[in-house]
């Protein structure tokens, strides 16, 4: 995915006014007259200088990438690069002190938490927004109205003998399935197989990977019996290209919706995104700078980008711990808790990095 992605999603400019977390604001330096307003000075660029390196979940990309599009008007002096390389991949690099923040789809795992102890890199944790794995399918597929978790996990577990939709209900044809999902390394694959199968990363492997939600989408565009999964967000983009599948869990069945990822009852596939950044990092006034406006700005870019934002009251919290640098995971292991409530209950106790299992539920 490259930032066309971000630019397709037609996201308007937004008012900028950046302080440094903890300190003063950069000096603003004034340019030469809008050539739209003759004689009116363009809004106060900021002197920040350095550089910013992102990697991680494909699914966060977008909404890291737009945050650091929008940073980039006002703060031309810092270079903020946003790469792909899934969850798992951008937390290998993040414990090896190759970038400054890891965008993730899952929270940190125990053995990441010890790899950066290792490593002495101490970090912050913020979750940035909801997301709902969409279980998709192609258009011309009139016959599947729902599926249940079972069914799914009939589907995608290891050793799986479905091969055919009518091996997955009896009432369905016998069309061949083919099947599209994110590559091992992505946080998405992790949670999903987590969710539906059981345990993370249990999957079948005869299925098309890829780290690119953009060419799971098109995968599964071009193939009646096709289905996949992937961020919510990438459905909306799509939607006129795709159909989306209602899921059955408790009995209930649900459709992802930005209402049912925001109260969790899109089950159980509702998650929070985050970003992890190193506190060395932080502590940078351009890398400070950066997290404060993709905090104050997340209510506006995020729906933009297809993603749900948290409560005001949710986000409030999370920059409070971004303003305190707050170290350690409180979201490691957890699942079917309230954001804010995890985040309520912390009272500086946060995990510590590298001390696995202190967060679990």
């Amino acid at each position: 995915m490259k930032s066309a992605l971000v630019k397709r999603f037609g996201l308007t400019s937004l008012l900028v006014g950046v302080a440094v977390l903890g300190g003063c604001a950069p000096k603003p330096v004034e340019e030469p007259a809008a050539p739209t307003a003759p004689g009116a000075p363009k809004a106060p660029v900021s002197d920040l200088k350095g550089e910013i390196k992102i990697d991680g979940s494909s699914t966060v990309f977008p909404i890291s990438q737009a945050v650091a599009e929008e940073f980039g008007k006002a703060n031309p002096g810092v270079k903020v690069a946003v790469g792909t390389s899934g969850t798992g991949g951008g937390m290998k690099k993040f414990t090896a002190a190759e970038i400054d923040i890891c965008d993730a789809s899952r929270a940190i795992k125990d053995k990441e938490a010890a790899g950066a102890a290792e490593k002495k890199i101490e970090f912050v944790e913020l979750p940035i927004a909801f997301d709902g794995i969409a279980i998709v399918i192609n258009k011309d597929n009139s016959y599947v109205d729902k599926l249940t978790v079972a069914e799914l996990k009939k589907m995608w577990e290891p050793d799986s003998k479905v091969k055919t939709w009518k091996d997955v209900r009896g009432s369905f044809p016998a069309d061949p399935i083919k099947l599209y999902g994110p590559g091992t390394d992505s946080g998405t694959f992790e949670y999903f197989t987590e969710a539906i199968v059981g345990k993370a990363k249990a999957s079948r492997s005869d299925y098309t990977p890829s780290e690119d939600d953009n060419v799971l989408v098109k995968g599964v565009e071009g193939d009646k019996g096709a289905l996949g999964y992937f961020g919510y967000a990438y459905y909306e983009q799509n939607k006129d290209k795709l159909k989306l599948v209602p899921v059955e869990a408790d009995g209930k069945t649900v459709t992802p919706s930005a209402e049912t990822i925001r109260d969790a009852s899109y089950k159980p596939l509702s998650r929070p995104l985050f970003i992890y950044i190193a506190k060395s990092a932080i502590e940078r006034p351009e890398v400070a700078a950066f997290v404060k406006f993709y905090l104050d700005n997340a209510a506006t870019i995020i729906p933009k980008v297809g993603y749900v934002p948290l409560p005001d009251a949710t986000i409030a919290i999370v920059r409070q711990r971004a303003e305190a640098k707050k170290t350690g995971s409180v979201f490691m292991g957890v699942k079917g808790v309230k954001l804010e409530d995890v985040l309520a209950k912390e009272g500086g106790a946060a995990a510590p990095a590298g001390a696995p299992g202190e967060a679990k539920k």
